[in-house]
């Protein structure tokens, strides 16, 4: 009989590639991670991960295995969630902002479902600013997203540096016009950032992309059409940053996570908590 406590250490680390990572996420000593995957190897006669200096990834066995691991642990799940005694129930509406969605969400939205089964969970995607309106009319009951440094509303979870980014920086910053911006449509934190420091050193530029899309965004960067503002740890593949005084430096940004007042207590906390755990280490990692 396979462990299930030594599977969900597996599935974590297939998400994060990495035995500290998992480690931390799970509130467990490296070493014991380390042991449930080597009894889980042994139970099963076949090793699962391979590991070198830099990288775990994991072998064919490995990969067979994850389909039937993540079942089991969503059964156990639902069994629990049927039986025990705190069953969680109902309607939570999340409002995430496009940067957080195209890095880091899927690992909390595994987590929480397999945790919370029975508890329906409508996202909305959107700009920072667009979340805090829809909160703010009663649309959503959590939001995760940026605010700029000093504002105070919200549950800070860490502060991070905006990087200037392109497919190609030397030719970004040896052209003779104006800097050309690839930015998310106003109002937006990190445009709003971009232009104010762009204007603070007295240097020209020009909006060439408009999208309300990171993926939009990127794609237009990665064929090299001007520069893109991001969070330096969601810098997409593809884009190098811009180092150096060529251009100015960026005010941080800060994520922050905003209930409202009125919505369902627990299910709030059982979200929050997921997403304090595995946001905030994997910024200071």
């Amino acid at each position: 009989m396979l462990n299930l406590h030594h599977l969900n250490s597996f599935l974590v680390l297939e998400q994060t590639g990495s035995f500290t990572d998992t480690a931390a996420r799970l509130g467990l000593g490296q070493s014991t991670v380390t042991q449930h995957i080597q009894r889980l190897e042994k139970s099963l006669g076949r090793q699962l991960v391979s590991r070198d200096t830099h990288h775990v990834r994991l072998t064919t066995e490995g990969e067979a295995l994850l389909g039937y691991a993540r079942g089991m642990l969503d059964l156990n799940s639902k069994v629990s969630s049927l039986f025990g005694e705190s069953r969680l129930r109902g309607r939570l509406r999340l409002g995430v902002s496009e940067d957080v969605v195209a890095s880091r969400l899927t690992g909390i939205l595994e987590d929480f479902i397999r945790l919370h089964p029975l508890v329906d969970l409508e996202l909305t995607v959107a700009l920072s600013a667009v979340l805090n309106q829809m909160q703010d009319a009663g649309d959503l009951d959590l939001v995760l997203a940026k605010r700029h440094v000093g504002e105070t509303h919200g549950r800070l979870l860490y502060r991070e540096p905006l990087v200037w980014l392109a497919r190609d920086p030397e030719r970004m910053i040896d052209r003779t016009d104006a800097l050309p911006l690839i930015a998310f449509p106003s109002p937006s934190i990190t445009r709003r950032v971009a232009q104010e420091a762009l204007d603070g050193a007295g240097m020209s530029w020009r909006i060439v992309c408009t999208c309300g899309s990171l993926s939009g965004l990127t794609a237009a960067a990665r064929a090299g059409m001007g520069v893109l503002v991001q969070p330096r740890s969601m810098a997409p593949e593809g884009l190098k940053e811009i180092t150096g005084d060529r251009l100015p430096t960026l005010q941080d940004v800060e994520f922050v996570l905003i209930s409202r007042r009125g919505a369902d207590a627990a299910l709030v906390e059982a979200l929050s908590s997921l997403i304090t755990a595995q946001i905030a280490p994997q910024k200071q990692g």
